[in-house]
């Protein structure tokens, strides 16, 4: 099974859709992902979907913040339930053992050093969007998914990954596990 690291980014903001309880009014502007079996990057407009789609039906998803926000705003593109899909979110793992949130560029400085870090934000995206810099929003996304995928082959390399803590210069040591999926079994001829 393929491990696909992805994210999306939005045309819009919560405020254009009434808030955060309409998340899934969002509309996806692009979804980038990186395939470990291709060992490649790839990009989606969103004409481009089904693509994407057909990608992420074969693969362990892997993501940030992924399984609260990319999937549930990418379920309305899908004849399947993407967020059914075996999935692996970094957040999800931190957050249940920690206690707490932490932001992708926050992690990132903390592991990766000064260069991991994001190069933008979301709402800059949308604004990419808006103003025709597709080039511009598919290299913020290209870059989220670089760092996102960074993050999740130190947790595969050493099985824990340093968090600020909030008002201290010590950091935390987390341990995170990553255990491969078994492959679901194949059907039998006799």
């Amino acid at each position: 099974m393929d491990k696909l690291v992805f994210d999306i980014e939005t045309k819009n903001t919560f405020d254009d859709v009434g808030g955060r309880d309409h998340l899934k009014d969002l509309d996806v502007s692009i979804v980038c992902a990186y395939s470990y079996d291709q060992n490649k990057y790839f990009s989606f407009f969103e004409n481009e979907l089904e693509a994407f789609g057909e990608m992420a039906r074969r693969s362990l998803l892997v993501g940030f913040s992924s399984k609260r926000f990319d999937a549930l705003i990418l379920e309305k593109h899908y004849a399947f339930n993407i967020s059914a899909l075996p999935h692996f979110d970094i957040l999800d793992e931190i957050e249940n053992s920690l206690g707490r949130r932490v932001s992708l560029d926050v992690l990132a400085k903390a592991n990766l050093g000064d260069n991991g870090g994001k190069t933008a934000s979301g709402l800059d995206a949308v604004r990419f969007y808006r103003e025709g810099q597709l080039d511009l929003l598919k290299e913020y996304c290209l870059q989220d998914v670089k760092v996102t995928k960074e993050i999740f082959d130190l947790i595969r390399k050493q099985e824990y990954l340093w968090i600020p803590q909030r008002n201290m210069p010590q950091m935390i040591k987390l341990p995170i596990v990553f255990t491969e999926p078994k492959a679901p079994p194949q059907a039998s001829l006799f």
